[in-house]
């Protein structure tokens, strides 16, 4: 687009949202280019900037967003709703440029403890909601490990699930309901008062920002737990955890957290005290060797982590109102353990967990400055699927990279498995080659052995390609029909879920 254009198109924002509202600056449009995806760190080793928008602007208010989509449709300029830029999917990426609308401007929050609920706007960043909650005695009891880098409509938008998932449930658990603006700019309002028929808060609840835009949700809330029990269990082996983690949810307990780490992660954690670090995070010494084996041949490295000794750490938390109970029900769940041949080492590995539970991949860029690439990639499975997806997608990726795995949210059902992948990128064309490989590989052999696409990271533009495998010409038509009819100028986040 012309600069004469941006400078019209500036213009008549500023006259919508109020001057300092809008941006056509280039840094601010660079910065808005991207989100978390790590594919986005193989361009910039190329020095290449894609998927620029024209223009970012930074709505207050529903009004505002009323008013911002109105004008896009009119202009058929593209949407895309930005939080904090933490998806890791390409969740956000301005694929064919348009108006990027921060909603961190949206923040407000009121609460009622009472009623166990409160009233947020899209844009408040999670820890800030959880400070505030904290300080009236809750909790939302939803702690992604991005909760610094995430908001409350990001997490809406992707399906997003908190580390404590398998007690409070996801983020469509929390939801009683929302207000969202259409693609032809119509406010919807949808529950809890307003709650006949199909559930629309379902409806709009992992859509990606495709269907419409949230502004704010109503949200269940929890009196804030004033007591915890947590302990480390060591399992002889992956299939052992698997069996104990079913075996809890089968006592018809339900687990703060319950994670399980394959050999190699438990491995990692033990070199380090513990603490959790990702096999792609430990770059220093011993570990510093297995990066770089892992970036000339990742064949061989999967091949040499089949040595490893299969022991693996379980983490294991309950909280609630009163000691006594919380560890009454931690002593069941390692009986549980037990039963499947696990060994109690006591609370230092799950609270080193805990101290470092947000401690995200903040150095996975030092994986690319190495020659390398490396992304996770979460999918979720019913327990009877759960250890031949696993062994399905290792044995379909490891000749394109080094694949470790952990299991974070487990429920009655079964329980998400997020692979973690280490890839040669020696130049930033062969390691885009040699990614596309990699996930492509990776989700085939997934779909095919009977998980789903996504648990809580969304589809975005990574996943998009596959959707239609999983959810087939019938769900696709349902799709694009709900499309046609929220979004008819499809002007809202263009080439996700529906690429």
């Amino acid at each position: 687009m012309q600069l004469s254009e941006l400078e019209a198109i500036r213009r008549d924002l500023a006259a919508l949202l109020g001057g300092h509202a809008v941006s056509v600056r280039a840094p601010d449009r660079a910065l808005y280019s991207r989100d978390c995806w790590p594919r986005t760190l193989l361009w910039e080793r190329r020095g290449e900037l894609r998927h620029l928008p024209d223009v970012v602007v930074w709505p207050s208010s529903t009004d505002d967003v009323v008013r911002l989509v109105r004008y896009a449709r009119e202009r058929q300029l593209p949407v895309v709703a930005f939080g904090a830029g933490s998806s890791v999917v390409a969740g956000t990426v301005p694929l064919r440029a348009g108006i990027v609308a921060d909603f961190k401007r949206m923040r407000a929050l009121r609460t009622d403890l009472p009623q166990r609920r409160a009233v947020a706007q899209a844009g408040i960043v999670g820890q800030r909601l959880e400070e505030a909650l904290a300080r009236r005695g809750a909790t939302m009891g939803h702690f992604p490990s991005s909760i610094y880098c995430s908001t409350l409509g990001g997490w809406i938008a992707g399906r997003g699930a908190g580390q404590m998932s398998s007690h409070y449930g996801k983020i469509e658990d929390m939801v009683l309901g929302l207000t969202a603006v259409t693609g032809t700019g119509e406010v919807v309002r949808a529950g809890p008062e307003r709650a006949p028929g199909p559930d629309l808060v379902q409806l709009v609840t992992g859509s990606e920002g495709v269907l419409a835009l949230v502004v704010d949700a109503t949200v269940r809330i929890h009196p804030k737990p004033q007591a915890r029990a947590l302990r480390g269990v060591r399992m002889k082996s992956t299939e052992a955890g698997v069996e104990a983690m079913h075996g809890i949810f089968r006592a018809g307990m339900r687990p703060h957290v319950l994670r399980l780490y394959d050999p190699v992660d438990s491995l990692v954690a033990d070199a380090h005290g513990g603490g959790r670090r990702t096999a792609e995070q430990a770059p220093r010494g011993r570990h510093g060797r297995a990066l770089g084996l892992a970036l000339r041949a990742p064949g061989l490295l999967n091949r040499a982590a089949d040595l490893v000794p299969p022991r693996c750490m379980l983490v294991v938390s309950f909280e609630g109102d009163a000691q006594a109970r919380v560890e009454e029900r931690l002593r069941t769940a390692l009986d549980v353990c037990r039963e499947a041949g696990g060994t109690d080492v006591g609370e230092s590995p799950a609270r080193k967990w805990y101290r470092t539970r947000y401690s995200v991949s903040y150095k996975q860029s030092g994986v690319f400055m190495s020659g390398g690439w490396s992304d996770t990639m979460e999918v979720a499975a019913v327990w009877d699927r759960v250890l031949p997806v696993l062994r399905a997608v290792r044995e379909a990726v490891s000749p394109h990279a080094f694949c470790a795995c952990h299991f974070s949210h487990a429920y009655l059902e079964g329980t998400s498995l997020y692979f973690t992948f280490v890839g040669p990128a020696p130049t930033p064309q062969e390691g885009e080659r040699s990614y596309e490989r990699c996930w492509k590989a990776g989700m085939q052999a997934a779909l095919a052995a009977g998980a789903t696409l996504s648990h809580h990271h969304g589809v975005g533009a990574a996943k998009a390609m596959m959707l239609p495998e999983e959810l087939g010409d019938g769900g696709m038509r349902l799709l694009r029909a709900l499309k046609a009819s929220f979004d008819p100028d499809g002007i809202l986040n263009p080439g996700k879920l529906l690429s």
